[in-house]
């Protein structure tokens, strides 16, 4: 069965988006790995003794750089990380590894998703749709042909990466994708062949794939794949709770669209929203604070919004607007911490903003968007 080449990785773009296509991946300079995805190597990395300050040591990153409390790291960041992997580790096989250690925790979000999905091919559905909300570095698609099923994974990274990197990446994906499979069908699920884009390797690192992935390895192809019997795609997923599933469908979304919202408008816009909303609850936010924040003048931060088609004040309100609304569906916080969160001093100025906003007080606010998400 020939293998199709890989997929040209489309334009970044929320407009008229169908409601099942595929997260796309983002220009290189917008691409991310989200943090629990990386925490996967900076994992497999421990269990061989290498630790993330070695790590960060290695690629001259601030020491602060892997802390699981940051949001993500760029593509060639995380690249570069499983490179110094093998590098500190001594481990040709470092990506194979990183992929052994994937965890329901190394999806963030849309690993919830998969977990109610009642079928592998519910599962697998859910995978192309959400997988941006873990990382940029490939997209996956599958084809089914009679009685034989390929999942694919295209990357389009690999022609900037150094052979081992190249490796690496590839292995971590496929590896990790099988682990996680087979600890959602509660078994080893049987793979007829594993197809990996980079040349053959040597003796040692074939016996790995081997082991990993069983004899039938084949090298060199255009995309990455791997072929299973097509009934394995309707079999039961042991213990999903169907009845979840379109409430964290309904997240995710939300999560997805602001992560396309992101990458699809100017890099200044998303900028200046990012330190809005980091510093509104100390009562800054204001255009030179923010201008501050991101090393420029603020005659040079208005005429970059300007030449965005924006002004500084349109993306103060609407990222304010877009926190209050996290904000108030998590019912863990009162309302006066909420507006203390979004820089009112007074409850009375919040609530004359909510009702600017959402056409309603902020108790009535919460009550509908905790609705809308069945909670």
């Amino acid at each position: 069965m020939p293998v199709p080449p890989a997929a040209t990785p489309p334009a970044s773009s929320a407009v008229n988006r169908p409601a099942d296509a595929p997260c796309p991946i983002p220009p290189a300079q917008d691409a991310r790995v989200a943090m629990a995805y990386v925490q996967t190597a900076v994992a497999a990395a421990q269990t061989m003794g290498v630790t993330p300050a070695a790590l960060c040591a290695d690629l001259a990153w601030p020491a602060d750089t892997l802390d699981p409390a940051r949001d993500s790291l760029g593509v060639a960041e995380y690249i570069a990380l499983l490179g110094a992997g093998d590098r500190l580790a001594g481990d040709p096989a470092f990506g194979l590894h990183v992929g052994l250690q994937a965890r329901l925790s190394t999806y963030p979000f849309y690993g919830l998703v998969v977990c109610a999905c009642t079928t592998l091919r519910a599962a697998f559905d859910q995978t192309r749709r959400y997988e941006g909300l873990a990382h940029d570095l490939g997209r996956s698609r599958l084809d089914e042909r009679g009685d034989v099923a390929t999942y694919y994974w295209d990357t389009p990274w690999l022609a900037q990466c150094t052979p081992a990197e190249a490796r690496h990446l590839c292995d971590s994906v496929l590896a990790g994708i099988l682990t996680f499979v087979s600890w959602l069908a509660h078994e080893r699920l049987p793979v007829r062949e594993i197809g990996l884009p980079y040349p053959e390797p040597d003796a040692a690192i074939r016996a790995a794939h081997a082991q990993v992935f069983g004899p039938a390895v084949v090298y060199g192809v255009p995309a990455a794949y791997g072929r299973f019997d097509a009934a394995l795609l309707d079999r039961p997923v042991p213990n999903a709770d169907g009845s979840m599933l379109k409430v964290l469908q309904r997240h995710a979304d939300e999560l997805l669209a602001a992560r396309l919202r992101e990458t699809s408008e100017p890099r200044i816009v998303s900028d200046v929203r990012r330190e809005v909303a980091a510093q509104l609850a100390n009562d800054r936010a204001r255009v030179d604070d923010v201008a501050s924040a991101l090393a420029v003048s603020t005659r040079t931060l208005q005429r970059k919004l300007a030449d965005a088609g924006t002004n500084f004040q349109a993306v103060h309100d609407a990222a304010r607007q877009a926190l209050a609304e996290e904000l108030l569906r998590d019912s863990r916080l009162n309302l006066t911490d909420v507006a203390y969160m979004l820089g009112y001093r007074e409850q009375s100025s919040f609530n004359r903003a909510c009702r600017d906003w959402f056409g309603n007080t902020p108790a009535r606010t919460r009550e509908r968007l905790r609705a809308a998400v069945g909670t």
